[in-house]
Parts: structure tokens; sequence; C-alpha cells
């Protein structure tokens, strides 16, 4: 079995390593076990099913690993689903994290999430005050280290859509900036799908009278909520940066191809004096006025540049030009 960690714990402090066998898993009074695994076979997991008697549909949750962040009770125990996640590139990669919580054992079960949960031991070992509390103080810690993870990924989005703003301000997109910004929408709004039920669970185990969950640990639940609620927050403010990032960049770009055909409607203005003029010198008619008039040429040549610099003078007042 990929065993990650297997600790037995009394008054809050480590008492001694706890092999998976019948023997390593038996529990003094006031003592309880904290078993992390990744990736579990059904097979594996078998021994800890018999031991502390994991109902069958909690069981078939944990090892599915398709579920949406919840929270499910079955007798006097309490079964868990959250989703971690973790940015990526412009991808945010989301792996999950099952916890069954009891009485005496607390066993958590990570899959597709390769951020271990060692960091968390050490930091909840170093207060056993808090651990002493029992397995729900390790829920706490678990679902708490899951939704710390998410602020990088608000944060790096953050830079991306900053800097794709400024971009779109600066000049045109490009193609793979454009397809760069519908990647980063269409991630951030996956995101946001699983951060609402996310709350919801922090929400239960915050205000319902659910088992093995102490009275005293309940407002932990509600910090956990709040973080979730800020992350989320922050990610409705980038959506709508993302929404106005398309309308300026639209407005511009409308603005730019403006600019141009102005411009181009002002040379034309001015090339078709010229050939207007020459157009009509160049009919063959036999009797044309200024035909055999000695300074005709010089006349029609000084007439096309005094009224292309008159357009022009005009074209630049009006900033056409």
């Amino acid at each position: 079995m990929t065993v990650v960690a297997s600790y037995v714990y009394a008054d809050g402090r480590r008492v001694r390593e706890a092999t998976l066998t019948d023997e390593g898993l038996k529990l003094g009074r006031g003592e309880f076990v904290w078993i992390g695994l990744y990736e579990p076979t059904d097979a594996e997991f078998d021994i800890l099913v018999k031991r502390f008697k994991l109902h069958p549909l909690a069981v078939e949750d944990a090892l599915s690993a398709h579920q949406m962040p919840k929270v499910e009770v079955y007798g006097h125990e309490l079964f868990v689903a959250a989703r971690t996640a973790e940015k990526i590139d412009d991808h945010i990669s989301y792996g999950e994290t099952h916890i069954f919580i009891g009485d005496d054992h607390a066993i958590s079960i990570r899959h597709g999430s390769a951020r271990s949960h060692k960091a968390l031991r050490t930091q909840l070992e170093a207060s056993p005050e808090q651990l002493a509390a029992g397995p729900d103080f390790v829920l706490h810690g678990v679902l708490d280290f899951i939704v710390d993870a998410y602020v990088p990924i608000v944060d790096h989005s953050e830079d991306a859509v900053l800097e794709i703003e400024q971009r779109a301000l600066e000049a045109f997109l490009s193609r793979h900036e454009i397809k760069r910004l519908f990647t980063l929408r269409r991630e951030l709004l996956k995101f946001r799908r699983i951060l609402g039920p996310m709350e919801e669970v922090a929400g239960k185990l915050q205000s319902l009278d659910l088992p093995c969950i102490d009275p005293n640990v309940r407002p932990y639940f509600r910090d956990v909520g709040d973080h979730v609620r800020r992350v989320n927050s922050r990610l409705n403010g980038l959506t709508e940066i993302l929404s106005s990032v398309f309308e300026v960049a639209n407005l511009l770009e409308q603005q730019r191809q403006g600019v141009i055909t102005r411009k181009l409607a002002s040379w034309a203005a001015l090339l078709a004096v010229p050939t207007a003029i020459a157009g009509i010198y160049g009919m063959n008619f036999e009797f044309m006025p200024e035909l055999h008039w000695r300074y005709g040429y010089a006349y029609v040549l000084g007439l096309i540049a005094v009224v292309c610099a008159g357009l022009y003078v005009t074209f630049k007042r009006t900033k056409w030009l």
C-alpha cells in the first residue's frame, strides 16, 4: 500500500508508528491514528475498511476519485471529499483528497495531487495543544492546507490577466495572446465550480451538529470558509477584468480600424485630384480650352499642388492624417 505516513497520537503528541496490521492498529484509551495514503488500490484499502468498519458507499467514493467537494455522514463516521488544485503554466491541475473521520482515526487519501501532507503533519505536531482535540482538528488542518494552495493560483492568474490587459491597451493582441486569454478564462471558470462546494463543506462543518466534530473545533472551519470566500471574491474580480479586456480590445481594434480607414480615405482623396484633372485633359477632343495655352501645363500642375495641399492641411487639422 502507498502509505505516506501512519502514526498514533495521544494528548496531541506522536506516540508510535502504526503499521497497517491488526496489531499495529490497536489503540489505547485516548489515542487516535492518522493515516495518510496516496492512491491505494481496492485490495490494499481493505484492511482499513475492516478495522474501522468504513461504510461501503464512502469507500466506493474514496476509491473512485471522481467526487465533488461534499460532507457525508455514515452513522458515527464522517466522510469528507475535497478538491485540490495546482497551477502549472496556464493550466490548473486538479486532484482529490478524501478524509474519513471517526472517534479514533483520521484517514486521508490523496488522488492526483503530488502535494504531500508531510509539512502539514509537522505543523500540526508542533501544536500539541490543538492536535489533542483529535481527528476533527486533523480534518481542519487538511482542509486548510488544501485551501491555502488556492491562493497562489489566483496570484499567478492575476499576474497573467494584468499582463494581457496591458498588452491589449498597447497593441493588437496576437492570435497566441487571444488563445491564451480564452484558455485562462476557461480555466478560471472551471476553478470557480469547485469553490462553491468547498465553501459549503466548510459551512456544514462549522454550523451542523456532525459526529466526531467537537463544538470547540467548529470555529476553525469558519476560518477555512473565509479563505475560500476570499479566493472566490478575487476570482470574481479576475473574471470581470477578463470580460473588460475583451471589451477594451474590441473597442480599441474598432478605433484603430477607424483610424486606418480615415487615413486610406484621405490619401484616396489626395490621389483623386490629380487623377481627375489628368483624366479630363487626357480626353482626345479636338476643341478643348487651354490646349494651346502657353502656360497651361504649369497652371494645371500648380492647381493640382494647391488643391492637394489644401486637402492635406484640412485632413491634418481634422486628424485624419
